[in-house]
């Protein structure tokens, strides 16, 4: 819901002053509906643990394109399995999303399925979240066209996806759909009337971006010009705030440790997928770019792939950083790459069994698509209704 990474310096922070009617794109990267771990930077964001009185609704989605790695577990569905325990959550699969750019027609239904599995398999209950596919929500496309009707096209000119892709394919290649995605991301978001978003440094843009869409249609249609119509007045969005992850470290890639892990990376080596097998892991591991210093050690500049390796070998261990330290300062690489993809392969065995139990039982799948789309739908088509009501439609009756 991302392919760029700067520092939190080029953020603003989500303070009350930043929504006053001023949009602020230029120096923020994109996101493409996932999430990342992330240093929480003020203290006005929202932490992971909601008022014991109220519970939230947080939203979140992945995209069914590529395999499902490393980055995409710990930066997004590992904590929907936290979030799941405390907030009112639907996690969806965005395949809409997943058509903005040049894709495998035969694949996508089959990757969709797939995608939900994992997202199960990694443990995300259906009993606690409503887990479906975007598209079969219509009203996901259908509030996408009515925000179209009031987004300034000068704010989607800005976005840093539209701009970085349309300039490396060329105008001629690039379809409209990538210039509107920010707002069917926004259309995911609002529809649920969502309290929170879990998003990172590297996805704040297009939250800024539905955060002003709301505030932009609450103005125009809202209050006692939406009464007038016979609603019931006031706002007709919540304005979602971001949900910043518990700290951690960001997954980067094998083969680069100064770029983020990425489905979209031609190799594949640069990637742990949660479904390699343990055999691929070991040799992943093996192969990875490392350095020549001697011993392991965090947070040296000179050595991002070391920092890489020692973070991933922390999250799945599940040790902290000190006890890392105190087990892996002394050794070599050679020795360390054993560890680490021992410890990989440990995590993510149960994972991909359980994967395959659930993709061995399509009925049982199907099933929990189908009744979380269901809840979805009930929650969309009440909002839908009030747009319509309240941007003057005449409703069919």
């Amino acid at each position: 819901m991302g392919v760029g990474v700067l520092s939190s310096s080029y953020y603003p922070r989500f303070s009350p002053s930043l929504w006053c009617g001023r949009f602020r794109y230029l120096k923020s990267p994109c996101i493409r509906c996932c999430t990342t771990l992330s240093v929480p930077t003020s203290s006005d964001t929202q932490s992971l643990t909601p008022s014991p009185s109220v519970k939230k609704r947080v939203v979140s989605g992945v995209q069914p394109t590529g395999s499902i790695h490393l980055g995409n577990y710990f930066g997004a569905i590992k904590n929907w399995v936290a979030l799941q325990n405390t907030y009112d959550t639907l996690f969806f699969i965005v395949d809409l999303h997943a058509i903005t750019l040049p894709y495998d027609v035969q694949q996508l239904s089959k990757a969709t399925k797939s995608t939900a599995a994992i997202y199960l398999a990694c443990g995300v209950d259906p009993s606690k979240a409503s887990v479906f596919v975007q598209s079969h929500v219509r009203a996901h496309v259908e509030l996408m066209w009515l925000l179209s009707s009031t987004t300034p096209i000068g704010w989607l000119n800005k976005m840093i996806q539209f701009k970085e892709k349309s300039r490396k394919a060329g105008d001629e290649e690039v379809g409209v759909a990538l210039l509107t995605y920010p707002v069917l991301m926004a259309s995911d978001i609002l529809l649920y009337q969502s309290d929170l978003v879990p998003v990172g440094e590297d996805q704040k843009q297009h939250l800024e971006l539905t955060r002003d869409l709301a505030e932009r249609v609450n103005n125009l249609y809202g209050g006692r010009k939406w009464k007038k119509l016979g609603g019931r007045g006031g706002t007709i969005f919540k304005v979602p705030e971001p949900l910043i992850p518990p700290a951690g470290a960001r997954i980067m890639s094998l083969t680069d440790g100064l770029s983020k892990m990425s489905k979209s990376a031609p190799s594949d080596q640069s990637r742990i997928n949660i479904l390699d097998s343990k055999e691929l892991i070991a040799n992943k591991i093996k192969r990875c770019k490392t350095d020549s210093f001697p011993g392991m050690e965090f947070d040296n500049p000179e050595r991002p792939e070391c920092n890489n390796l020692l973070s991933i070998y922390q999250l799945i261990s599940g040790k902290t950083k000190e006890e890392v330290v105190q087990e892996c300062q002394s050794m070599n690489w050679g020795t360390f790459k054993a560890l680490l993809a021992d410890a990989l392969i440990d995590h993510l065995h149960p994972i991909q069994v359980r994967y395959e139990e659930i993709m061995s039982d399509s009925g049982y799948l199907d099933e929990v698509l189908a009744d979380g789309a269901k809840t979805a739908t009930e929650i969309a088509d009440a909002t839908l209704h009030n747009v319509y009501q309240a941007m003057g439609f005449c409703r069919r009756q």
